[in-house]
């Protein structure tokens, strides 16, 4: 039997977790999941071990500040690969990423490393963003399937399910990376591994409760180290060429 754990980032989610912790049990009885907090100071982390004493379930994760999504990710893979579960899920905690959904990227088809939940494959959707969002978000992945050469189109996406033994080829340690680019990084690095990744399509609903996390220093990341990415492979690819060549 495969065991699935959903990791659910949060600061000051204390209106939207209650939801979708719910919402994520509904959907799928059988998975655990870690609340994996940044100390949030609107009581998020105080009602998460409430309900993780009466659910055995749920678990909770006290990490001492606000360090960023990519290093409360790398804590609750490494707290997860501890506890021998088989398949480790992203979720956000504001119910942009609908449980409804999740069964279908747990049970995306053929053998998978990484199952994405996608909004730009067929069938994907968003839902409540403005023009602006969805020129934004499409254009960067175009970027980045342009920059790195990888047949993702969904790369930024933040709903997403990692097989344990992907995740133990990766060095961890070694990702530094936020936010959009956190998604791209870790995409790439399964790429990079030999592992195979899927794209299954899911419907993004803009947030309801809460404030969203996303700002411009985010963004800059992103396209900064896409960027440096992008340069370095290509050119690591003429220098092969080159070789090839000569030799």
């Amino acid at each position: 039997m495969t065991r699935t754990l959903v990791i659910i980032p949060t600061y000051n989610e204390r209106e939207s977790l209650p939801l979708q912790v719910d919402a994520v049990r509904a959907a799928c009885p059988d998975v655990d999941i870690l609340v994996a907090d940044d100390a949030s100071p609107d009581g998020t982390g105080a009602w998460a071990d409430a309900q993780a004493a009466v659910d055995p379930q749920v678990h909770v994760l006290h990490r001492p500040g606000k360090h960023g999504l990519g290093a409360a990710y790398r804590a609750g893979f490494t707290w997860g690969l501890e506890r021998g579960y088989d398949v480790l899920v992203e979720m956000d905690a504001d119910g942009s990423h609908r449980a409804q959904d999740l069964p279908r990227v747990l049970s995306a088809p053929g053998e998978w490393d990484l199952s994405i939940g996608s909004r730009w494959v067929p069938g994907g959707a968003v839902e409540n963003w403005p023009a602006h969002r969805r020129a934004l978000s499409t254009g960067a992945n175009t970027y980045v399937r342009i920059l790195l050469g990888i047949p993702v189109r969904d790369a930024t996406a933040g709903f997403r399910a990692y097989r344990a033994s992907a995740l133990r080829a990766l060095d961890l340690d070694g990702v530094e990376s936020q936010g959009y680019c956190f998604q791209i990084d870790m995409a790439w690095r399964v790429l990079q591994s030999g592992g195979r990744v899927v794209e299954v399509p899911i419907t993004f609903v803009e947030r309801e409760h809460g404030t969203s996390k996303m700002s411009g220093a985010i963004i800059r990341e992103a396209l900064v180290k896409v960027t440096a990415w992008g340069m370095r492979e290509r050119a690591t690819q003429v220098r092969r060429a080159f070789s090839k060549t000569s030799g």
